[in-house]
């Protein structure tokens, strides 16, 4: 994410940290260089203006001179700053009103409005513990109402029928009506989208807007098409009282114009972004950790949010009692843990969000085969059950049955069958030493900071290729 800009504004601000002292002209040259790397970023340039301005004040105030470590009082201004420019704090839907709370989905066709809806019934299902009606208003695109009945079904919301011959704005009085009858907490409207904007879709959704009154009005953008995400938006403001902003396909942006412009532009806050494909791939927008993520100082309280709604606690807490016992890590428990790595978003997912780690989880991604966890799950799951807990009995035949059942090579089944006996390896030494000696025994495995020759650490690392 973003990983284009983080180079940039890491490399640019690497020079400056060490300096004893900062004056005008070393300021102003950083500054240049941090100017550069917004503009190739695609921030709008009066943001960009604006930016470099307010870091250049306070660098050269009072702030950055009585301070014992001038380079480092820099990088806090210049996080700061961005946490500024992108919105201060997070803020979240407002859905404090009388049941059904309406949150209209407005937007261009191709931002990925349909799977924001579904992502977002999701989110307030399983963290607000609301029950969703989500209901679509698209009667131009084809198959999109099928397409959010489809998307309602996988994440459990009540979905309300409609068809092309209905006009939007009475779909969405029918729409309310049922959301009250079934007692929703809230009702998610899907719109129309146009490939571009027009006065026959800005005249329709704001019929649409002024018969529900919706709570919230949120605008879905494509985070890859830089400032010209701001300005839509902004153009939607001005026909519509927009409440926030939802940026998709943020994973996908290695820029950042559109996240550092967006708030500036607009006005409007940024509440979610859209990381991934899955329906749970949608994050509350925090300001404070995507700047410390962009500086390269990673996003530890997601990844620890992250990990306590995703990780399984009873097989976790299964684990590790039977680790304690000095009870066998056999398949089974190995496969647990490549689950649980797929469910945060394997290696790259966990390791941006690291301190430090941004470069690595680039080169991860770029030297893992990301099907790999795939691969390793068919051959465990191919498997007998006797054949999971003692690994040492699968030679020969029984190797050729496996592969041939999970479409797999005998060289894919002897490079799992080695991870599985060095991390079991590992769970071993924490039996009576504890932490401590599982540690030493990863240093020894990892001779002083490699990979294992052809394996993976514990933890579940698929290896590199």
């Amino acid at each position: 994410m973003f990983d284009n800009l983080s180079e940039r504004l890491s490399q640019s601000l690497k020079k400056i940290t060490g300096k004893a002292k900062l004056s005008d002209d070393n300021v102003q040259d950083t500054l240049r260089e941090v100017r550069m790397a917004l503009l190739e970023a695609d921030v709008a340039l009066p943001v960009v203006k604006d930016f470099v301005e307010s870091v250049r004040q306070r660098a050269l105030g009072q702030e950055v001179s009585a301070s014992l470590s001038p380079g480092q009082a820099f990088i806090k201004i210049v996080q700061a700053e961005l946490e500024q420019l992108m919105g201060a704090a997070n803020e979240s839907l407002n859905l404090a009103a009388k049941p059904p709370a309406v949150i209209l989905m407005a937007g261009l066709q191709g931002a990925g409005k349909t799977t924001s809806v579904a992502k977002l019934a999701r989110h307030l299902q399983e963290r607000d513990k609301k029950k969703v009606m989500v209901a679509s208003a698209d009667v131009y695109r084809p198959a999109a109402i099928r397409q959010l009945e489809t998307l309602a079904g996988e994440v459990g919301a009540e979905f309300f029928p409609s068809d092309e011959s209905q006009k939007p704005v009475a779909i969405a009085e029918a729409a309310l009506a049922e959301a009250k009858l079934k007692f929703a907490d809230v009702l998610i409207l899907d719109t129309a989208g146009r490939l571009a904007i027009d006065e026959e879709m800005m005249a329709e959704i704001a019929e649409l807007h002024r018969t529900i009154q919706p709570v919230e009005t949120l605008f879905v953008v494509d985070a890859m098409t830089g400032q010209d995400a701001a300005n839509t938006a902004r153009a939607f403001n001005e026909a519509l009282p927009l409440t926030g902003v939802v940026l998709t396909k943020v994973d996908a942006d290695t820029r950042g114009g559109a996240a550092l412009s967006v708030r500036a532009i607009t006005g409007k806050p940024i509440k979610f972004l859209g990381v991934g494909e899955k329906t749970e791939a949608l994050d509350p927008f925090h300001p404070d950790r995507l700047a410390s993520r962009i500086l390269g100082m990673g996003d530890v309280l997601s990844l620890i949010e992250e990990a306590e709604q995703k990780i399984d606690r009873q097989k976790a807490e299964k684990l590790v009692k039977k680790v304690k016992k000095g009870k066998r890590f056999d398949l089974e428990d190995f496969r647990d843990q490549l689950q649980q790595l797929n469910n945060m978003g394997g290696i790259t997912g966990m390791l941006d969000k690291l301190p430090g780690m941004g470069g690595m989880a680039q080169a991860a991604q770029q030297n893992l085969d990301m099907k790999q966890f795939a691969r390793m799950e068919a051959m465990i799951n191919s498997m007998t059950p006797d054949e999971r807990r003692r690994p040492e009995i699968i030679q020969g035949s029984r190797k050729r049955r496996i592969t041939a059942g999970s479409g797999t090579q005998v060289q894919d089944l002897n490079r799992l069958l080695k991870q599985h006996k060095q991390m079991a390896k590992m769970m071993k030494k924490m039996k009576g030493g504890g932490m401590q000696k599982m540690m030493r025994g990863l240093g020894g495995a990892m001779g002083g900071g490699g990979m294992p020759p052809g394996g993976m650490p514990p933890g579940g690392m698929p290896p590199f290729k």
